[in-house]
């Protein structure tokens, strides 16, 4: 399988001017990839104004990723402000090219942002399997927490959305191999670049890494850019076959 991230410098709060540079971004990527993945808020930005950028499911920025998928033949995600119910959530979306979709909410919002303030936090992990690779997604400040991103042999690749600041880069890249190394997977974890309506800048280094924690293919700093890297379905579950180190893993459950 052919994981695409694209590491977008986003435009801040301009829906539609950051759909328009999405899609000339994408198109040599139509019928040559499998997954295309788009950074955290990919259309607005880390912005804490869900009641101005806000949308149903099925509206613009839905029905963009829908058509967009369908054109490319791949699957399409990436997280943007849903409305629902009366409620606001940093939805994960993925869309296929058959019009299947899966749809994931932040369950750890960014409190020193005051994310938790604008947002309802999501109360469940999604796995679902696209082209006979399961996927669990994740959001972000998700990568902090081990348990939650915690897998077995029930997932193949965790994807990660995210806008995480330049600051804090050294953990983004850390994390990211830590990840894939307990886990025994695949990780892509996509982030931003350029400086946001807030002044924080991100550095991007948007990655695909293999499970022994080695990076597959890796972005340039502070740069727009796609970068493209395979993952072998095969090859993963004859290393868990070797290296069985899920056998001896810690029973636990997650408390919501």
């Amino acid at each position: 399988m052919r994981i695409s991230l694209v590491q977008l410098d986003t435009i801040w709060e301009d829906k539609a001017a950051n759909l328009k540079r999405l899609d000339a971004m994408i198109m040599p990527l139509i019928n040559n990839t499998d997954i295309v993945v788009l950074p955290e808020m990919f259309n607005s930005g880390f912005s804490m104004d869900p009641e101005s950028l806000g949308e149903m499911m099925g509206e613009e920025t839905f029905n963009w990723m829908k058509n967009t998928a369908v054109k490319g033949n791949f699957g399409l995600c990436g997280s943007y402000i849903v409305a629902e119910n009366n409620h606001y959530y940093n939805r994960f979306v993925f869309i296929s090219p058959e019009d299947q979709v899966w749809q994931y909410d932040k369950r750890h919002l960014f409190r020193m942002a005051g994310e938790e303030k604008s947002f309802t936090p999501g109360t469940g992990r999604v796995i679902f399997s696209f082209r006979d690779v399961r996927i669990l997604p994740l959001i972000c400040y998700d990568l902090r927490f081990p348990v939650w991103s915690r897998s077995g042999s029930d997932v193949d690749l965790i994807i990660y959305s995210a806008n995480w600041p330049e600051s804090r880069k050294s953990v983004w890249n850390t994390l990211l191999k830590a990840r894939a190394i307990e886990n025994q997977c695949y990780v892509a974890g996509v982030n931003r670049t350029g400086t946001d309506g807030n002044g924080i800048r991100y550095s991007g280094e948007s990655a695909i890494i293999h499970p022994y924690g080695d990076s597959i293919m890796t972005a340039d700093s502070d740069r727009e850019c796609i970068i493209t890297g395979e993952i072998s379905i095969p090859f993963l579950s004859e290393f868990r076959r070797k290296f069985p180190v899920m056998n001896d893993a810690d029973d636990f459950s997650i408390q919501i």
